[in-house]
Order: C-alpha cells, then sequence, then structure tokens
C-alpha cells in the first residue's frame, strides 16, 4: 500500500497528491510515469510524475478529474492509500544543452513540463515555456514553473489571463522572429501537440510531444498503447512516452483515443448516480 501524504487542490478539476514511494523517488526522472490503482478491483491508469523527492521518499502526482477513477482519487484525503504504484515506467525525456529550448504545455500538462524546465535549465539551456488553458481558473504551478523559464508565456482562450488565443499563436511568433530556437517539447491535450508540431515543421525545428494513448499493463506486453511513428508501430509504455512529433500519425492516434469514450462515460454516470452527485433515470438508476 502507498500512504497519501497530503492532497492539495491545485485548480478547478485539478489535485495534487503527495505520496509515498521511496524506491520511485529515487529512480524517478522528467518525462516518466507512473500507472495507479486504488484498490484490488480498481482500473490501472497512468500519470506521470510531477515531481519527487528522494530525502523524503515521495512522489507528486497531479490529477485531472476526467474518468471514474479520477474521480474516486480526486476525493480521497492524506492518510488514504493506494492499492498500487508502479514505475517509473517510460522512458526519460532527453536533457542535454541544446540551447534555446521552448516547452509548450496545454492544459494540466504544466506539472509533466515543470521538472522538464528544471532540468533543461540545470542543463544549461535557455527556457522558454507557453502554458494554455481555457481561463485563469484552470491554471496552476505558474509561478513554480516561472522561476524554472527565462521566459513564460500564458495563453486562455477566453483572455482571463494573459494573452487571448491558443498556444500555437506563441510558438509561431518566437519561430518567426528569428530566435534560434534548438528544441520544442509539447505536451498536452493531442490535437494541441498535433498543431504544435505541424506549427515547427516548416521552421525544421526537432519537435518532442509526449503520447498518453490507452494503456494498461505499461511493459509492453499487452500492445494496447501501440502508436505509429513514422510509419513503425511503437508502444508508448517502453518506446517512449516521447516521439517525434513530425513522425506521429496524429490521425489514428487520436481516433485510438476514443476508443472506449462512451464505456467511460457511461462508467462515470453510474458512479456519480450511485455516489449521489447526479439524479439517476432509467437503467442507470
Amino acid at each position: 500500500m502507498y500512504r497519501i501524504l497530503s492532497r492539495r487542490k491545485l485548480a478547478l478539476g485539478i489535485h495534487r497528491f503527495k505520496v509515498t514511494a521511496a524506491a520511485l523517488a529515487a529512480r524517478a526522472r522528467p518525462g516518466q510515469f507512473v500507472i495507479l490503482r486504488l484498490d484490488e478491483r480498481g482500473e490501472r491508469i497512468p500519470l506521470t510524475i510531477a515531481d519527487w523527492d528522494k530525502d523524503e521518499g515521495s512522489l507528486t502526482l497531479v490529477v485531472m478529474e476526467t474518468g471514474m477513477t479520477t474521480h474516486r482519487l480526486a476525493r480521497l484525503k492524506g492518510g488514504s492509500s493506494l492499492a498500487d504504484l508502479t514505475g517509473p515506467l517510460g522512458k526519460p525525456t532527453e536533457i542535454e544543452r541544446f540551447g534555446t529550448v521552448v516547452l509548450v504545455a496545454g492544459g494540466f500538462a504544466v506539472a509533466a513540463i515543470t521538472p522538464i524546465a528544471r532540468a533543461m535549465k540545470e542543463a544549461g539551456n535557455r527556457v522558454i515555456s507557453i502554458v494554455g488553458a481555457r481561463g485563469k481558473e484552470r491554471l496552476f504551478w505558474i509561478d513554480r514553473l516561472a522561476a524554472e523559464s527565462d521566459r513564460l508565456i500564458i495563453a486562455t482562450d477566453d483572455g482571463s489571463r494573459g494573452r487571448r488565443g491558443v498556444v500555437t499563436e506563441p510558438l509561431r511568433e518566437i519561430l518567426e522572429s528569428g530566435e534560434k530556437i534548438d528544441r520544442v517539447i509539447a505536451i498536452g491535450p493531442a490535437i494541441m501537440m498535433k498543431f504544435c508540431a505541424r506549427t515547427t515543421q516548416p521552421f525544421n525545428v526537432k519537435t518532442i510531444v509526449s503520447l498518453n494513448p490507452i494503456m494498461v499493463d505499461g511493459i509492453g506486453m499487452c500492445g494496447v498503447c501501440r502508436v505509429s511513428v513514422g510509419g513503425v508501430t511503437r508502444f508508448a509504455c517502453i518506446d517512449g512516452p516521447d516521439f517525434d512529433g513530425h513522425q506521429v500519425d496524429w490521425d489514428l492516434f487520436i481516433a485510438r483515443q476514443k476508443t472506449y469514450v462512451d464505456e467511460e462515460r457511461l462508467s462515470l454516470d453510474r458512479w456519480r448516480c450511485q455516489h449521489g452527485s447526479q439524479s439517476c433515470g432509467g437503467d442507470e438508476g
């Protein structure tokens, strides 16, 4: 059992958990993830490692309420325990002294970008970070990311904080400015990563994306997390999650992400019904 040391709400529907996991914290690297299971009957869900403390022996995980398991997780408090926490999994993000690196985070992916920004800064890079969200109520860890960045740009869909618009707009402006950009790393919703890759491709800037396909075992045995990169089938859990964004078959990736959307929605609706958070009717009562 893995004990939850603390839980904190960071933004609308987004929560930070600090969990005891000394063995995992000792080996964690930027870009890696864990697979979490709430209890013996729970589903296995992958979560990016947002931070770690080797001395304390803890991992920090940031969770957005989307499906039934993340809604259940968001209601746990400090002192509760998790049945399983497997990892660290996946290949760490490549960290070198590239020169100038642009990091793009969409939505709650700022949790995944922040440790990468720290590592890139420690490696001697100039770090430009771009954060996007629907509105200011969805933003968090801005000060933390700013401390690891030479420049920070915020874009919100409604203009409630930073500039109004999407993250590809400041990304394109930076590329068109003539400043030499040596690498772009984009993490967030699939559609955002797809258009970040499309934005950088004409400028021939290496662009890394972190893919989050449906996943089960996390060790390459089940094949559920397969993605097509450069016309070759890869497995996000062991070959990734980082891949060349210019080589990803985005249409296939996005289509596969939608495979169980109806089932996931039904599962969440039933859970909400059982726990009194919505009215029930018909067969779901």
